[in-house]
């Protein structure tokens, strides 16, 4: 495989004097041809900041950047002709149904009509958008618009494919077949870089995951790296029940998720300890429900970002 998307020591801030915030301080990360890697991070963690300079609409301060042979720095324009990009916010068609923007890109790109034809109606159906590929597109829900934009960036991909939240507002049925077609891109021959807070989906299309926080890559590897690491460690997962204050057993880390959410991180060898003592708060009314499962790649990822962990 060859480097597609190649980023070296990238630096970027924004402000003055004691305001600067460096919202990248030294990424390096690649995306190879026929590989998907996600980019995860928490909100204010780089990772917008990082696709603008990718697709030339920020200019770093220091760094390198490269989409396969081409200096993205030195040679924006000539970068974005090998790059497709789905960005956070949908594209405005108004005026255009889905079919129509979906093709319209494909003939900006330089396809015949007839060919791109063919290839916006595979992406319709397999996105299953069919029923609202002729209306208007300011009459279609936010997860068509979506799917729409998707299949904007997809009609005609370039080597380098770029990915911003694609699945937001999607439902789930049609995210699994989002999700199918993010992999063929890679399958057939393009580099996609995939920002994402959905880990738990994403996990099962990605090839390397890099977590950003604060502007500084933390990890790089792949998900079965990402999780190995944690194949001693079990999470239970608890429902509290409202209002409820439970004295729990020692030595746990224990992080409070919200809306009665709580995971319980602990080593695999205390697993009957641990299920006695939940099944007897269960029966108690003390909680609502309880799982132990195997540390998942979500759970990998939020331990190393997350700040309000507490050993207890």
């Amino acid at each position: 495989m060859s480097n597609i998307l190649q980023v070296q020591n990238l630096h970027k801030h924004f402000g003055k004097g004691n305001q600067i915030v460096n919202a990248n301080a030294g990424i390096s990360l690649s995306v190879e041809a026929g590989q998907v890697v996600g980019l995860l991070g928490h909100n204010g963690a780089g990772k917008s900041t990082l696709v603008n300079q990718v697709v030339g609409l920020l200019k770093p301060d220091k760094g390198e950047i490269m989409v396969t042979d081409i200096n993205a720095i030195a040679h924006p324009e000539k970068a974005r002709q090998l790059t497709s990009i789905q960005a956070q916010g949908n594209v405005p068609i108004t005026g255009l149904t889905p079919r129509m923007g979906i093709e319209l890109v494909g003939r900006i790109r330089g396809v015949k009509k007839a060919d791109i034809h063919e290839r916006a109606n595979y992406l319709i159906k397999e996105l299953d958008i069919g029923e609202w590929a002729d209306t208007p597109s300011q009459k279609v829900s936010g997860g068509i618009a979506r799917l729409t934009a998707f299949a904007m960036s997809a009609v005609v991909p370039g080597k380098l494919v770029v990915l911003d939240e694609p699945t937001n507002d999607v439902d789930p049925v049609r995210r699994r077949l989002l999700w199918g077609q993010i992999r063929k891109l890679a399958d057939n021959g393009a580099g996609v870089l995939l920002v994402t807070h959905n880990v738990r989906e994403a996990e099962r299309v990605v090839d390397r995951l890099v977590v950003l926080d604060h502007g500084v890559v933390i990890a790089d590897d792949t998900p079965a790296a990402l999780t190995q690491a944690q194949s001693e460690k079990l999470s239970l997962e608890v429902d509290m029940m409202p209002s409820c204050s439970l004295t729990w057993p020692d030595k746990l880390v224990v992080s409070d998720r919200g809306h009665g959410k709580v995971v319980v991180s602990l080593d695999a060898s205390r697993a009957a300890e641990i299920v006695k003592w939940a099944s007897a708060q269960l029966a108690s009314c003390q909680i609502e429900r309880y799982a132990l499962v195997p540390t998942s790649l979500e759970e990998v990822y939020v331990n190393m970002v997350e700040k309000e962990a507490t050993t207890i």
